[in-house]
């Protein structure tokens, strides 16, 4: 079995100082949002052995505010940069996600964007939790966190509708979860 999780980058400022939108950084509200996705990423094992993210700057202060919350628990997984990942389709995504059979990670983690993580997540789900569909149909915020079990061991046999959408979170549903 293999596990992946599709996570969106944290919410940002509007503009960056730069002007180019691969420079904009997280909000105060991102900084807590990918935090609190970090905890509970830590508190609902497995975690991922390998995280590729997105180069853009966003993606980047996401993933370290997320392994920051969570390094205490769990052990470091290996990371990589792709600048793949920036403004990607579903296909190129994907096409990532298999390229990861050459480490064979059993838990992977992609940190990216919407639409196409999004959209990419949709077309994943074949099965799942009813409610975590519901709400995955409905959007993938900033900090939305999308985990889905495979039923292989080859990371190039996860395709289309042969996920199992086991978690939907987002940062509005953990903190419902925690009134």
């Amino acid at each position: 079995m293999r596990r992946l999780m599709l996570l969106r980058h944290a919410k940002t400022e509007t503009d960056a100082p730069s002007g180019r939108d691969q420079d904009r950084r997280l909000d105060e509200r991102g900084h807590q949002d990918a935090a609190m996705t970090g905890d509970f990423i830590a508190s609902h094992p497995p975690v991922p052995d390998l995280v590729l993210v997105s180069t853009a700057v966003r993606a980047q202060q996401t993933w370290e505010l997320a392994f920051a919350a969570m390094k205490d628990r769990v052990p470091a997984p290996q990371v990589e940069q792709v600048p793949d990942l920036y403004a990607a389709e579903p296909m190129q995504i994907l096409h990532q996600i298999r390229l990861a059979a050459v480490a064979d990670p059993k838990q992977l983690l992609v940190v990216g964007h919407n639409p196409g993580l999004h959209e990419l997540a949709l077309a994943l789900t074949g099965r799942g939790d009813p409610d975590a569909r519901h709400e995955l149909s409905r959007n993938m915020p900033t900090s939305g966190l999308a985990i889905f079990d495979f039923d292989t061991d080859d990371w190039g046999d996860v395709s289309f509708t042969r996920g199992n959408l086991v978690a939907f979170v987002t940062p509005k549903l953990l903190k419902q979860g925690s009134d």
